[in-house]
């Protein structure tokens, strides 16, 4: 396929089989955001609901990456600066609704946990398979193999909060979780802000 090679830091994501590839990952997202959302409610599990919301944005970051591809640098950028937004805004609700369910809500239901986990771990990897070759690039590109590697690890994170949840009897580890991945949307975000800050600066020169 070559995506590899020049693909390094330049690569803004001009390619038929790119654009295929995000499609279908655009469609797992979305389709996960669904089954988790409802999952994680029924199990009572934080952890669940902010991975859905993790679907979620991201079937909304791959969907605007598409639109973007091919447009001026700057409006990639643009594009990547507004997907950052997004992973922040994200990283402060998951850390709120975090702190409101250590204050008022119970345990979680470590089996349903685990089942939902475990779908949205199949759906992630499948979708980081997918978009390995396509890692580095710019801000757009970028963001979203972001996004994939975010997803992949916090639903190894839920799963295994599930486990110790089940073992212990109490939600604790379920609240960590979902604590680390708030930190993890926010690092994230840090790194796609400074990225498509600097090639918006960039795509301004003459």
């Amino acid at each position: 396929m070559g995506a590899d090679h020049d693909h390094a830091v330049t690569f803004d994501g001009l390619s038929d089989e790119y654009r295929r590839r995000l499609l279908l990952v655009t469609a797992i997202n979305i389709s996960m955001f669904v089954v988790e959302l409802l999952g994680g409610q029924l199990a009572g599990s934080q952890a669940l609901k902010a991975d859905a919301l993790d679907f979620l944005a991201d079937g909304a970051t791959y969907a605007l990456s598409l639109w973007a591809i091919g447009r001026p640098a700057r409006v990639r950028a643009g594009a990547a600066f507004v997907k950052g937004l997004s992973l922040f805004a994200m990283g402060l609700w998951v850390a709120g609704t975090t702190l409101y369910q250590f204050l008022v809500l119970g345990v979680p239901q470590a089996e349903l946990m685990s089942v939902i986990g475990l779908m949205a771990l199949a759906a992630n990897v499948t979708s980081v398979v997918l978009l390995m070759a396509y890692r580095n690039g710019d801000a757009n590109v970028r963001s979203v193999w972001l996004c994939s590697r975010n997803d992949a690890i916090g639903n190894i994170a839920v799963v295994v909060a599930a486990g110790f949840v089940a073992l212990l009897g109490n939600g604790v580890p379920d609240l960590i979780v979902a604590g680390v991945m708030a930190a993890l949307f926010l690092s994230s975000s840090y790194q796609i802000l400074s990225q498509s800050w600097a090639e918006w600066r960039r795509g301004a020169r003459p």
